[in-house]
């Protein structure tokens, strides 16, 4: 009876181990197939990407728009100086003169309305307002600023646009 015991046992070992090896292979081939085509995703996003290039035929615009004679003469216009609290704890204030890059003579005009002025400068006094000075103390935050300015003011105004505001003064104290 320990003969036909040992017997069984080894039959079951041999059964298994086929299925153990074929469990295996799979699992490296899985493994493998994962890691290499994990490898090749950090490749293709770091050293293998490559920038976009701009052709000529990619590139259908009007050069009637970029060549009128409205983008030859620059239309900014140049605001009052804010002194303005900012939130937190020291209280501090910011001083600046905004100067805004409009997109064209519509948009030069439709800011010097009286009402659409007193509306940008009191979005643009509402949006400081809510800032740390840990926010605007860097470069990022002053561009980061200067986006959301340019959003504010593009959002009031119907006709024209505002491409890029500059800051001629800006201090805190």
């Amino acid at each position: 009876m320990a003969e036909k015991k040992e017997q069984d046992q080894s039959e079951k070992k041999v059964s298994k181990l086929p299925v153990q090896k074929i469990l295996t292979g799979l699992f490296v081939i899985f493994n493998l197939g994962g890691t290499g085509f994990g490898t090749y995703l950090v490749y293709a996003s770091t050293v293998g990407w490559k920038a976009p290039t701009l052709t000529e035929a990619s590139i259908k615009v009007d050069p009637s728009f970029i060549f009128n004679e409205d983008s030859a003469v620059p239309y900014v216009y140049t605001m009052d100086k804010f002194t303005v609290n900012l939130l937190g704890d020291p209280r501090r204030t910011v001083r600046l003169e905004v100067n805004l890059h409009m997109l064209g003579r519509d948009a030069f005009e439709e800011v010097m309305l009286s009402d659409n002025r007193a509306r940008v400068r009191d979005r643009i006094v509402r949006l400081l307002n809510e800032k740390n000075f840990s926010e605007i103390e860097s470069i990022q935050g002053k561009l980061f600023l200067k986006d959301k300015i340019a959003m504010e003011v593009n959002s009031i105004l119907n006709k024209g646009v505002v491409k890029d505001i500059y800051f001629t003064d800006f201090v805190v104290q």
